[in-house]
């Protein structure tokens, strides 16, 4: 599948493959790649995650709900009770379609996010680069490799400069292994991992060095990695905390059930004298007591969660994360890309002749200025030279665009010249420089030109400027960046002989000047502030840039005002230094990837729960540091990827924030969830017990639960999974991350609200039983209980709202599942067979709307708690 990135589909010659000529290369065909898509599978590891449908109905049978159910039904054979027996076993198979519906809907939508997350590949097809899922790479294919790539499959290494790979995975050895370019490798070469010098590539491995292009010869279970694949079949992901809870929660109530019906079968066994029916009896408290839903919930909530996370442009790699987006206290951002469009235009120029001259500045007019005057040619004829020959990076790609626009057709555009060196940047030295074989305009040898580009500090630093030229060119610096412009610096040099220097530093750099960039801020991004100031999130922006634009565009983002820490002072600050000072910055300048750890560490210090953006390999420690790393998908690199908890698919903040409001819905509504649950299990325990112990007739039996649960199992998921976010959700402060989601006050009000519903249930029994039959009283109690039940789903819609208030908020599936009960429960008490079954007898209208109305009110004193709470917080200053 292709990706839904922006830049799914661009050409070859833009790819970042450091400048290498593709031209010659056109790939698959598309029809190609499809059958061999259809011959040799996917490009999967053995042992697919995805489970059968057999698998999901084997793991649905072995839950305690079913079978109990099964237990009741076989019960009910042996008592000659052929009807009860066969109605019990046919909603067996009614909440096992419901169970399988759920189920399927959850593996569909898990399934979705395995195809997203499988490694992603640009490879070559129809001579177009297209950016797919690892999993639809075929035998050869074209890949396009730069460092920081995951490879997706055995290849041979075509084309390369500087190529080193992490084979660790396979081998084992920590040190990386140098890769060298070989299109017709011979077979009998050794095709194993490890050892420097080879063609061979291997899926699974990072390319950690270099760029290159490689052809896939295996895929999938044939590759290296897949003839060792069983083992990875072996290996479980940690259950992420909110399943630990969850998981302590329930073995207690399993527990309790479990005892509860033992005491009840002997009681009932004991006072009545009849074995069967006190099994029975305890059969069905077990089924009453037994909160199977939680894991349920547990399950489809955040996967169909991860899943509109999906459609909201944020992929979710780690479910889990999904818990720490609503407790984020601070979201860590990336500038260039992520607040800005990373659509880069030069628009200001400054050229210095001389270091003595004053220099002349321009600001760049595209539509207007058909001529660009000469002072400035030399300045954009290096930028380009500093720049790879094809560029994917939006800086160098305007450059180039301004070379086209105002150079096209004169001597300063070199397409004949050959790049001989680069030096890269560094940590130390924030530049990078080209060197270049020069060719004079009659076609002899020119000699060696050095071009170099990157921060202006960085370049006055290589051409050793006076104190002087240093100040006037750090003026038009600050100059530039007070407008929110991107400033580089370019100079140039001249070297004679074939072995250049080992350090920049050692050529004669001349300043030629400087370019602003403007890289327009994303129109949605002061408006997303605003909702994160709100929410009570605080936005620190981390940028490379020079301070005074990190300020500028600071000050368009509509940040809050705080304190600029630049990469240097971070450098010569202790961590309990650097600490205090995170608790006022908003905005880090001159930021180096590593130095990203250190400010993810410092806030995590004082008590934050940090979300982190990143795209580069050396961005992956402090992704994977941070509560909630969030990787770029359109620049990201796969180690960067792969560190996170999620994916950014269109690289805009804008995303990060609608991805906490969700995340904030998701939580709320796995409480919402939750709480129903428990505050619904409890009048359905308390009926099937007490009555039985208080010397009265049986309320419910197995059958009576079983409708109960075709009405819980749809909304404790599909009601409370539908549920829009609440008003106030993006206006609270993020919650506590280590107060757990179901507990406390939380715990003690679904406790009362299942209790105010037994004792109304309870009650309306009683006063029913002392003027209509047994089976009248049975129905009227099962109608209120009904009711209650109801009543309870939209109780806890809201934590806050009215239940009337709620009833204006649509939820589709609430009122498919009310309608579907009402018209349920009319059909058990009116329709003769089905009365029978369930041991009721009709009706009349007015027992009927009383018992409607009694379950209606029984959460009538929650509904009064919380009308007290809104009056208080109005009240309130």
């Amino acid at each position: 599948m292709v990706l839904p990135t922006s830049d799914a589909a661009v050409s070859a010659r833009d790819c970042d493959n450091g400048g290498e000529d593709l031209t010659g290369l056109n790939g698959l065909t598309a029809a190609q790649a499809s059958q061999r898509l259809l011959e040799d599978g996917p490009n999967a590891l053995p042992g697919d995650q995805r489970r059968t449908l057999r698998a999901i109905i084997r793991e649905t049978l072995q839950e305690p709900m079913f079978m109990l159910l099964l237990a009741a039904g076989a019960l009910y054979l042996v008592l000659g009770d052929l009807h009860e027996g066969l109605i019990l076993f046919g909603l067996v198979l009614v909440v096992l379609a419901l169970t399988l519906y759920q189920e399927g809907k959850t593996e569909r939508a898990m399934q979705a996010l395995r195809d997203l997350t499988s490694p992603r590949a640009l490879v070559l097809r129809d001579g177009q680069a297209l950016r797919i899922a690892g999993c639809d790479v075929v035998r050869g294919d074209i890949l396009l490799l730069a460092e920081g790539d995951r490879i997706a499959a055995d290849a041979v290494l075509i084309s390369g400069n500087e190529v080193q790979v992490d084979e660790s995975l396979l081998t084992g050895e920590a040190l990386p292994v140098s890769k060298l370019a070989d299109a017709t490798p011979a077979p009998a070469v050794a095709s194993r991992p490890g050892g420097d010098g080879l063609p061979y590539l291997y899926s699974g491995t990072l390319l950690v060095q270099g760029h290159g292009s490689a052809r896939v010869t295996a895929t999938g279970a044939r590759s290296e990695i897949g003839r060792i694949g069983s083992a990875l079949e072996t290996l479980t992901s940690e259950r992420s905390p909110l399943k630990k809870q969850t998981a302590k929660l329930v073995q207690v109530l399993a527990v309790i059930a479990f005892g509860a019906s033992l005491f009840l079968v002997a009681a009932y066994g004991l006072l009545r004298g009849d074995w069967l029916a006190a099994l029975l009896a305890g059969i069905a408290l077990a089924m009453a007591l037994l909160p199977q839903e939680f894991t349920v919930v547990l399950t489809v909530l955040p996967a169909l969660g991860a899943w509109r996370l999906s459609k909201q442009n944020v992929l979710t790699r780690r479910i889990a994360a999904i818990e720490t987006l609503g407790a984020t206290s601070v979201l860590c951002v990336d500038k260039t890309g992520t607040l800005t469009e990373n659509r880069m235009t030069v628009v200001q120029l400054y050229a210095q002749a001389a270091a003595e001259s004053p220099g002349d500045s321009l600001a760049i007019d595209y539509a207007a200025a058909p001529q660009l005057p000469e002072t400035f040619h030399t300045l954009v004829e290096y930028s380009i030279l500093a720049s790879v020959s094809d560029p994917f990076d939006p800086m160098e790609k305007a450059f180039h665009r301004l070379g086209q626009h105002f150079l096209k057709d004169t001597e300063h555009l070199h397409r004949d010249w050959t790049l001989r060196h680069e030096y890269g940047l560094t940590p130390e030295l924030r530049a990078m420089s080209h060197v270049w074989k020069a060719v004079d305009g009659s076609g002899d040898d020119g000699g060696h030109v050095v071009a170099a580009k990157g921060a202006p500090e960085a370049i006055m630093d290589l051409c050793h400027l006076e104190a002087s030229a240093q100040t006037r060119i750090a003026a038009a610096v600050d100059a530039m960046a007070a407008k929110g412009l991107r400033v580089l610096g370019v100079a140039q040099a001249r070297f004679a002989g074939e072995q250049w220097p080992a350090i920049e530093h050692d050529f004669e750099f001349e300043f030629i000047g400087l370019l602003g960039l403007a890289d327009p801020l994303r129109a949605e991004i002061p408006d997303a502030v605003a909702q994160c100031r709100s929410a009570g999130l605080r936005v620190v922006m981390i940028t490379g840039d020079y301070p005074a634009t990190a300020r500028a565009i600071a000050a368009q983002a509509q940040l809050e005002a705080g304190e600029l820490l630049t990469g240097d002072a971070l450098a010569a600050m202790s961590d309990s230094e650097l600490q205090t000072r995170m608790k006022t910055v908003s905005v880090c300048a001159r930021i180096a990837p590593e130095q990203k750890l250190r400010i993810v560490q410092a806030l995590k210090a004082n008590g934050e729960i940090v979300a982190m953006t990143g795209d580069g390999v050396n961005d992956a420690p402090a992704l994977k540091a941070a509560h909630v790393g969030v990787a770029m998908g359109g620049r990201g690199t796969d180690v960067a990827r792969e560190a996170a908890s999620l994916v950014l698919l269109d690289d805009n903040f804008a995303s990060i924030v609608r991805a906490v409001r969700l995340g904030r819905r998701i939580f709320d509504n796995l409480r919402k969830s939750m709480s129903y649950i428990l505050a619904v299990h409890v009048p359905i325990a308390g009926m099937a017990l007490l009555p039985v112990l208080l010397g009265w007739p049986t309320v419910l039996f197995p059958l009576h639960i079983a409708f109960l649960e075709l009405v819980i199992d749809p909304a404790c998921s599909m009601v409370f999974e539908n549920e829009p976010s609440e008003a106030d959700v993006m206006q609270r402060a993020p919650r506590d991350a280590d107060a757990p989601l179901f507990g406390g006050m939380t715990l003690m009000q679904a406790l009362l609200q299942g209790l105010g519903v037994l004792l109304v249930v309870l009650g309306g029994y009683a006063w029913g039983a002392s003027w209509l039959t047994e089976k009248e009283a049975r129905a009227f109690a099962f109608t209120i209980l009904v009711m209650g039940n109801l009543a309870l789903i939209f109780s806890n819609r809201s934590r806050t709202g009215s239940l009337l208030a709620s009833l204006r908020v649509p939820n589709r599936t609430l009122w498919i599942v009310t309608g579907l009960t009402l018209g349920l429960l009319g059909l058990v008490l009116y329709l003769p067979a089905l009365a029978r079954l369930f041991l009721f007898e009709p009706l009349r209208l007015p027992e009927l709307l009383m018992a409607l109305a009694l379950g209606g009110l029984s959460v009538l004193w929650f509904e009064a708690i919380k009308f007290s709470r809104r009056l208080s917080q109005r009240r309130s200053p």
